[in-house]
C-alpha cells in the first residue's frame, strides 16, 4: 500500500516535468483539461529569477533558455539570459513593469506543484494585507534544494526597495526559504519580518524514508524529491532556523491517528504533525485540514494574516469551512 501511493505521486511528478504541448489541444473540454495540463507541467519546469507583481523572468534549470512571463502568464520575450535580463529591463523603465516598494510578502509552493496551488491563499492575502504579495515558483523536479535556495536568492536580491519582507510557504517552499536563509546576505535577512509555515515537513517526512527503503522508488526521485528521499540528513544540516518571527500551520485531527493510516501519530496525510514541528517557532496552531486543501480552507487563510500582522494565530472558527475537510 505504502509503495503504490509513494509510486504514484513520484511517477505523476516524473511525467509532468516531461510534458510537451506540441500537438495542437482538441476542442471542447478537452481543450480546457489539456491547457491545464500543460499549465501545471510547465509550472513543473520553470523556475523564476525575477518577480515583480505578477510579471517574472524564469529560467529553466538546467538549460541556457530564458523567458519573460506577463500577468496572463503569456511568454512575451525568449531567449538567452543578456536577452531577456536587457528586455525585462526595457519593460521597467518604461514602467510596463512596476516597481515593488514597501512591504513585501512571498509565497512558495510545495514539491510537485506549481504558483497555481497557492491562487485561493494568495487571493485572499491579497483582499486582507497592505502588501504587495508575490509568488514565486520554482521547478521542483529539475534541480535540487540547494538550487531552489539559490534562485528564492535570486529572487529576493531583485527586490531592492521592498524594505519588508514575509514568507508563507506550503511544504516544501518552506524547506527552500530555509535553504536560503542559511546562505542569505545579512542585509536580506535584516529585512525579513515574519514567516508562516503551512503542512512543513522541517523534519524530514516518513513518506520520503519509506520511498528511500525502495530501490525502483529512490531511482525515480529526482531534484527536491530525490533531497527529501536520499539526502535529508544531509539537506537538513543546511537549513536556518528562521531569524524573524515564525509560525507554524499543521493539519491533523487532534487524534493518534490523523488522515493517513500509513503514517504514525496524527497527519494531514502527507505529513505528521510531528514533522512541521521546530524549536523557536513564536505559535503553533494544529486544524482539521488536509495537506492538499490549506491553501482554501478558511481557518488557514485567516491564520495567515493574522500572523503575518501580529506574529499570532487567532484563534479559528468553531468548525473547519467545507471546503478543508480533509477529503484529498
Amino acid at each position: 500500500m505504502v509503495r503504490v501511493f509513494v509510486a504514484a505521486c513520484l511517477i505523476a511528478v516524473a511525467l509532468a516535468s516531461r510534458l510537451q504541448a506540441t500537438e495542437p489541444a482538441p476542442p471542447g473540454r478537452d481543450a480546457a483539461w489539456l491547457t491545464k495540463l500543460t499549465l501545471a507541467a510547465d509550472g513543473l519546469a520553470w523556475s523564476d529569477e525575477l518577480v515583480r507583481h505578477d510579471w517574472r523572468l524564469q529560467r529553466s534549470p538546467g538549460t541556457d533558455d530564458w523567458r519573460i512571463l506577463d500577468p496572463h502568464e503569456t511568454c512575451v520575450h525568449e531567449g538567452t539570459e543578456e536577452a531577456c535580463r536587457g528586455e525585462f529591463t526595457r519593460l521597467e523603465t518604461t514602467r510596463t513593469i512596476p516597481p515593488v516598494s514597501g512591504e513585501a510578502v512571498l509565497v512558495l509552493h510545495g514539491l510537485g506543484e506549481n504558483r497555481a496551488s497557492m491562487r485561493p491563499l494568495v487571493k485572499h492575502l491579497r483582499g486582507q494585507l497592505d502588501a504587495t504579495v508575490l509568488t514565486v515558483g520554482y521547478a521542483s523536479p529539475r534541480t535540487g534544494i540547494d538550487g531552489h535556495g539559490a534562485s528564492l536568492g535570486r529572487v529576493v536580491a531583485g527586490l531592492p526597495q521592498a524594505t519588508r519582507l514575509s514568507f508563507v510557504g506550503h511544504s516544501l517552499g518552506n524547506i527552500v526559504v530555509r535553504r536560503w536563509m542559511h546562505q542569505a546576505p545579512a542585509a536580506d535577512l535584516a529585512r525579513v519580518h515574519r514567516m508562516v509555515m503551512l503542512g512543513a515537513p522541517n523534519q524530514g517526512s516518513d513518506l520520503a524514508r519509506m520511498t528511500a527503503n525502495v530501490w525502483l522508488l529512490s531511482k525515480l526521485a529526482h531534484g527536491a524529491a530525490k533531497d527529501l528521499v536520499l539526502h535529508w540528513p544531509e539537506i537538513s544540516k543546511s537549513l536556518a532556523v528562521p531569524p524573524c518571527e515564525f509560525g507554524i500551520v499543521a493539519g491533523g485531527k487532534g487524534d493518534d491517528r490523523g488522515y493517513s493510516s500509513l503514517l504514525a501519530g496524527d497527519d494531514d496525510a502527507v505529513v505528521r504533525v510531528a514533522e512541521t514541528k521546530l524549536d523557536g517557532a513564536c505559535d503553533f496552531l494544529l486544524l482539521p485540514v488536509s495537506h492538499a486543501s490549506m491553501m482554501k480552507n478558511d481557518d488557514v487563510q485567516r491564520a495567515t494574516v493574522s500572523f503575518l500582522r501580529t506574529g499570532r494565530f487567532e484563534a479559528p472558527a468553531a468548525e473547519a469551512a467545507p471546503d478543508g475537510s480533509a477529503d484529498d
